[in-house]
């Protein structure tokens, strides 16, 4: 069990911590809530108390004797922020020391993550800009916020990313030393990068559709995860099981020729390119334009066509020095079998590393958890198997090795 503090600072997002603290929970984690006196006025004591088991304090006076100030941060594995306002994170880059939350800052040395959120006006003053600058160059990890609603009628960039996305990267940060010092290196700062993901749908009529069992977890991993390494990242998003995170700029496509043209239309203006969508092979010759009825026959009769080859198509038409990734999803009896059909898909595809899995039995789709075999020309280049947030940045690791 992993110990976390949760700092919540005041703003009106403070209500989203709730269902923070109950994800953490549930993951198996210890989370002990450290709310400023402003964050009071939004969430109350008693409902922090209720929801993570542990009294709740701001001061540095309550109970002196367990010197809090000084042992929360010292035994805590993760200190999280969520959320940041923006005087919270002016007052952490000045190294302020005036209630219990900042002195726990001070305190850690353990994994620090915030996660702003403010008015788009304050996001973007060059005060806040600079603030987020210094605690990133000390370590912290800075969790862009979302763009959408804001308080009232305003709407811009500010907003608190969704608690599950929140999670996902404090998940990620909790146990992995690698990823954390991936994330603080900013190291994909200036790329520009397009990645799909999610199950295509072909359709049938005006009702049904041939899909696939992708949730597009791995795919907005590494979405994430190119983000949080300073990434500016475009999605081409198919159907998916999960949110897409914050930071991310979203196209929305349902079938295989729409995912080929939003990728066609997008590739010139990227540095890396990932094909993690899983793609449809086939689709219907003639969708019916009305629900197709039963009429009593034994059967239905389909005629099915190829679809365009994306991945390969990608990789045929690049007019500049470009990385690009694919994903094999294989259902291999071995992992020699695995490596053969890789290196065969590689060679056909053109790209120039092919990150493999074996989906054998129902694994992968669906699932946190996912092991891949990562080629290149040469062979294998890298494996992992871990929650899919942490093979995303393993995987963003070898794409980096490559990356003129």
């Amino acid at each position: 069990m992993s110990r976390v503090v949760l700092g919540v600072a005041g703003g009106i997002a403070a209500y989203k911590a709730c269902e923070l603290v109950r994800r953490l929970r549930e993951a198996g984690h210890d989370v002990t809530v450290v709310p400023t006196a402003s964050a009071l006025e939004f969430v109350g004591r008693v409902t922090w108390e209720a929801l993570s088991g542990h009294a709740v304090r701001t001061d540095v006076f309550s109970d002196a004797h367990e010197v809090a100030h000084v042992r929360l941060g010292q035994e805590a594995d993760l200190v999280l922020v969520a959320p940041a306002t923006a005087d919270l994170i002016a007052r952490a880059a000045s190294g302020r020391a005036d209630d219990l939350l900042t002195n726990v800052l001070l305190t850690t040395r353990a994994p620090v993550l915030f996660a702003p959120a403010m008015h788009t006006e304050m996001w973007l003053h060059p005060a806040t800009v600079a603030n987020v600058a210094t605690l990133r160059e000390r370590g912290v990890i800075v969790h862009d916020p979302a763009s959408g609603r804001l308080t009232g009628a305003d709407s811009g960039p500010g907003r608190l990313p969704e608690p599950a996305d929140i999670e996902q990267v404090a998940l990620s940060l909790l146990g992995d030393s690698a990823t954390v010092e991936a994330i603080r290196r900013r190291d994909l700062a200036g790329q520009r990068v397009l990645i799909s993901a999610g199950g295509t749908r072909e359709a049938l009529d005006a009702v049904r559709f041939l899909g696939n069992a992708s949730s597009g977890r791995q795919g907005v991993a590494l979405a994430r995860a190119a983000a949080l390494r300073g990434a500016s990242v475009t999605l081409v998003a198919a159907h998916l099981d999960v949110p897409v995170p914050a930071g991310v700029s979203v196209l929305q496509v349902g079938s295989t020729a729409e995912l080929a043209a939003a990728m066609s239309q997008e590739a010139p203006f990227a540095d890396v390119i990932v094909m993690a969508a899983a793609v449809a092979d086939f689709s219907t010759a003639s969708p019916a334009a009305s629900k197709i009825k039963k009429d009593g026959s034994a059967g239905l009769t389909l005629e099915l066509v190829q679809t365009v080859d994306v991945l390969r198509t990608l990789s045929s038409h690049r007019t500049r020095p470009q990385v690009i990734v694919g994903f094999a999803a294989e259902t291999a009896g071995s992992a020699d079998e695995l490596l053969r059909l890789g290196r065969a898909k590689l060679a056909r595809k053109g790209c120039d590393l092919l990150v493999c899995n074996d989906v054998s039995g129902g694994a992968v789709f669906g699932q946190t958890t996912n092991t891949v075999m990562i080629l290149d020309a040469t062979g294998v280049v890298a494996m992992a198997s871990a929650d899919k947030n942490v093979v995303a940045h393993r995987v963003w690791d070898a794409i980096i090795a490559i990356t003129p």
